[in-house]
């Protein structure tokens, strides 16, 4: 990542660049629809998750769920996304059981086509604020993909210990991988 999509990236503003440290990486096992990420240390400012996607399924979100909470009533979002001619946005209040993430593509679509993506979670340690997740994604399936500008919120002022990535539908391929990076602030 170069320095200044890194400082975009967690927010950081000026010259001074944040340190980004692993915590954890995983890979979709082609069996189960879920990755999770436990035991995430309260120690850093940020959380970034990068990722590629591929469900077994037609599906086109893996979905964030931290703390493993799946209520509907906890998050909402708004996108924009095009695909190369026309531009649409959405978003919903509630109904959704996590925050949404990066876009994944099924195997109907083509067998060598993963979903990319980064999001940022925001202040996830603090217990006075809600969880603001902010994810560019997208995917190419031979010149005929789209890309997402997604901002979601977790309507929870609760730390963020743990956070479940799952498949909309269907298990993680193989070809899955999701790596949970701590930013310092």
């Amino acid at each position: 990542m170069t320095p200044l999509l890194g400082m975009m990236a967690s927010g950081a503003t000026g010259s001074k660049q944040s340190s980004y440290e692993s915590i954890a990486s995983a890979t979709g096992t082609g069996a189960s629809g879920t990755i999770t990420f436990s035991s995430i240390p309260a120690t850093y400012k940020h959380l970034q998750l990068r990722g590629t996607s591929q469900e077994s399924s037609t599906s086109n979100y893996a979905i964030l769920r931290p703390n493993n909470d799946s209520s509907t009533a906890n998050y909402t979002y708004h996108s924009i996304y095009g695909d190369g001619s026309a531009v649409t946005a959405d978003g919903y209040i509630t109904g959704l059981s996590g925050a949404l993430s990066v876009n994944g593509t099924d195997i109907g679509q083509n067998s060598d086509t993963t979903g990319v993506g980064i999001v940022d979670i925001i202040d996830y340690a603090s217990t006075t604020k809600y969880k603001t997740f902010r994810s560019i994604t997208g995917y190419d399936n031979n010149g005929s993909g789209l890309i997402f500008l997604i901002s979601s919120l977790w309507k929870d002022t609760t730390a963020i210990s743990s956070l479940t990535i799952v498949a909309e539908a269907g298990n993680f391929t193989t070809k899955t991988t999701f790596a949970l990076y701590g930013i310092k602030g």
